[in-house]
């Protein structure tokens, strides 16, 4: 027997008040349609901003009947006269003068599948951005909008937004079984919605509104909020670069880094920022100029706080809308590109900052982060650590890995505080760490994670380049996985950079005492694929410019700075140099100000920049000066025992039939004249390089262009030459027919 009158109400007493309350952790059971096969259909939905509420079918237009309101907070429920048939609906509503037509979105079934639930239990949904986050799509002829996120103990997740006036009880979400993901799509919102979730606590406690962690677009800050976007949908003509990006990214490949801040490169003329195609106007041409290979921004990631930098970051999958939306930023990649120069990008899975929008106790329980804090809080930074063991989490992250290179078609990620994630005990006293499960420091899981990372980079995208920023004396950091490596590409030489540093702020008196500062990367220098950065680090918080760093008087400074740039671009390794150390910015960086742009009016200045530019053509034109960086035939030391002059003499080598460099370099403010210096043929030899050459603010000592070779055997080499060593200066000369 089949009549209204023996069914049950359309719907419970105690549903409707917990849709009310914005307490129901199940609303399709509740809200949308319901019955069908045979029994009478009935419609419930809950519009606190309607004051009467029509169901239409959609195939014929016309009314199926009239909602009774049967809560006075706006909840609407009826059996639909003569309906035993599920149809395609939706609801025409009232509010005195005014009417509208709404899709229903509990009409509307599930968006992700069962594939779906199962890759990410497992942790292996390498593409979960795709299915996670605000996607605009069509569902049954019906364009809108689906939801996802992963809030396992939450007791209900809403999307709120001004399209529901960010009132939670109104979009609840379906909760899927098993993996704690909760979906919804809602017909009818467009591209630029602005939205977070409403989540209530495992404990039923009402949480911080949070943004989405897979929105591909944020508010700008301080707004906390997100923005459907979709994925970006630029129209990419890099083909060319993205096949010949492996040769760029090389080994045996010149990779010479221009670091930058986005937001402090150079500014408007009032101050303001610029956006990603303002930059991309002014940054494309000075790249070319100097000769970068690629650029390495500083996070773009969005972040909160303005002052990290960009290194506590909270959208790991929205370029920071500082500068523009995800499709602006896509065309500034294509136009580097365009140029054959290579993106890098810092990308941060060490930490991320508490900020209560965002991932911190997400679901009201430590989700991301390890509840204790003795794993799961960064002492330094006053930041959160990812809970790396936990297969959703590092999925979250792998799948961050994954889209910046396959969406934006980043060439790089430089993957910030390695040294943090390896050790359980970093920056951390006895009593403060948790060893792992065989008693170590050795963070198992961090470890893991990278090296899924690393494998799954280069497997998916061929070309392309992890580079770790890790300093410590960790092993294999840049070495295969399956040779028991970390699996980087390559890995930061940040002992280089402290020891050769510490070298060059010495009065050049007392540098004779310190020779072994400038040769002992030489003993570890193939140890690792390696890259020398001077980097931001090195120029921020009280440790001023790098041409404060250097001794003596104004003349000496720049040219202790040229000579140790010099140094840096024939010594074996990848280059990188943070924005304005390559024109001599004389005070310490400030994210808030644009560079001094105007100190190339100075001619100290704009000769070390011209300097840079000359290191960057020579190191790409000679073979010898970086086919062989990460190789040890690639080097060979002439003599590194001249104590008493600080002198450093050594040879760069390529492949056979590669002509080699000689490096001279003298680090005191004495010219030295007709200084023996053993080379490996006779003939003549060109001087192709002078640091002090007063193109660049030097003296212009030198040797007069050409050199010849005399039959006197000298540092164990059967020809030698007898060289003038410009004061402060580096040389570089190669045989005559090179």
């Amino acid at each position: 027997m089949s009549t209204i009158d023996t069914l049950r109400p359309a719907a419970y007493p105690a549903d409707i008040e917990a849709i009310v309350r914005g307490r129901h952790g199940n609303p399709f059971v509740t809200l949308g349609m319901h019955g069908g096969d045979g029994e009478p259909v009935a419609v419930n939905v809950f519009a606190p901003q309607a004051g009467e509420v029509t169901v239409i079918d959609t195939a014929t237009g016309e009314s199926a009947g009239t909602l009774e309101r049967v809560h006075p907070e706006g909840f609407f429920s009826a059996f639909l006269p003569k309906r035993t048939e599920r149809f395609r609906y939706r609801l025409h509503m009232q509010a005195g003068e005014f009417s509208w037509d709404h899709e229903d979105p509990y009409r509307f079934g599930p968006v992700l599948g069962e594939l779906d639930d199962y890759l990410m239990g497992e942790g292996r949904h390498l593409e979960q951005y795709k299915k996670l986050g605000a996607h605009p799509m069509e569902i049954d002829g019906v364009e809108g909008v689906s939801f996802a996120v992963w809030a396992p103990n939450a007791q209900r997740v809403s999307v709120v937004g001004e399209f529901n006036a960010w009132d939670g009880r109104r979009h609840p979400m379906r909760r899927r079984l098993g993996t704690g993901v909760w979906e919804l799509f809602i017909p009818e919102l467009e591209r630029g919605t602005v939205y977070k979730y409403e989540l209530l606590g495992a404990h039923g406690e009402r949480l911080p509104l949070k943004a989405d962690p897979f929105a591909f677009s944020q508010e700008k800050p301080p707004a906390t909020a997100s923005i459907v976007t979709g994925l970006v949908e630029h129209d990419w003509q890099d083909g060319d670069w993205m096949d010949r990006r492996a040769q760029h990214q090389a080994l045996d490949a010149p990779v010479s880094i221009y670091e930058m801040h986005l937001g402090s490169w150079r500014t408007g003329g009032d101050g303001e920022l610029l956006d990603y195609d303002s930059i991309a106007d002014q940054l494309v041409p000075y790249l070319q100029e100097l000769g970068f290979t690629h650029v390495e921004l500083m996070p773009v990631t969005e972040h909160p706080f303005t002052g990290s930098w960009g290194y506590q970051p909270i959208g790991m999958f929205a370029p920071t809308s500082r500068f523009g939306d995800p499709n602006a930023f896509a065309r500034f990649v294509d136009r580097l590109h365009a140029a054959g120069i290579g993106v890098l990008v810092d990308w941060v899975p060490a930490h991320f900052p508490s900020d209560a929008h965002g991932l911190v106790q997400f679901d009201g329980t430590a989700l991301y982060e390890h509840s204790d804090p003795r794993l799961g809080f960064h002492k330094d930074w006053n930041t959160l650590i990812y809970n790396f063991g936990r297969n959703e989490v590092a999925n979250f992250l792998l799948s961050s890995a994954l889209f910046w290179l396959e969406r934006f078609h980043i060439d790089a990620l430089r993957v910030d505080a390695v040294a943090s994630m390896l050790y359980l005990d970093y920056s951390r006293q006895p009593g403060e760490w948790v060893p792992n499960r065989n008693g170590g420091n050795e963070n198992l899981e961090a470890i893991s994670f990278l090296r899924e990372m690393n494998i799954r980079v280069f497997e998916r995208n061929p070309g392309a380049q992890t580079i770790a920023e890790e300093s410590t004396s960790w092993p294999q950091v840049s070495r295969p996985v399956d040779m028991g490596g970390l699996g980087f590409g390559y890995k930061w030489n940040m002992g280089w950079m402290h020891d050769t540093l510490s070298y060059m702020s010495l009065d050049p008196i007392h540098r004779q005492h310190h020779q072994s500062q400038m040769t002992f990367g030489l003993h570890y220098a193939f140890s690792e694929n390696f890259v020398l950065p001077l980097s931001h680090d090195e120029v921020v918080h009280g440790k001023g410019s790098m041409i404060g760093k250097m001794p003596g008087d104004r003349w000496q400074k720049f040219a202790n700075l040229r000579a140790y740039y010099a140094f840096m671009w024939t010594h074996p390794g990848k280059k990188l140099l943070f924005m304005g150390c390559e024109f001599g910015q004389e005070r310490e960086w400030n994210h808030d100000q644009s560079l001094d742009w105007h100190l190339l009016d100075d001619p100290l200045h704009k000769g070390v920049q011209s300097l840079i530019g000359d290191l960057n053509r020579i190191y790409r034109d000679l073979p010898a000066l970086h086919q062989l960086d990460c190789d040890p035939d690639g080097f060979e030391w002439i003599d590194a025992s001249d104590t008493a002059n600080s002198v450093f003499l050594y040879m760069r080598k390529g492949r056979d039939g590669v002509p080699p460099v000689v490096v001279a370099c003298n680090m005191t403010p004495v010219v030295r004249p007709d200084y023996r210096v053993g080379v490996p043929s006779g003939g003549r030899w060109r001087e192709v390089f002078n640091s002090d050459a007063e193109h660049y603010g030097g003296s212009n000592v030198g040797n007069g262009g050409y050199l010849n070779a005399e039959d006197q055997s000298w540092h164990g080499r059967e020809a030698s030459l007898r060289l003038t060593l410009p004061p402060l200066a580096t040389i570089l000369l190669v045989p005559d027919d090179a």
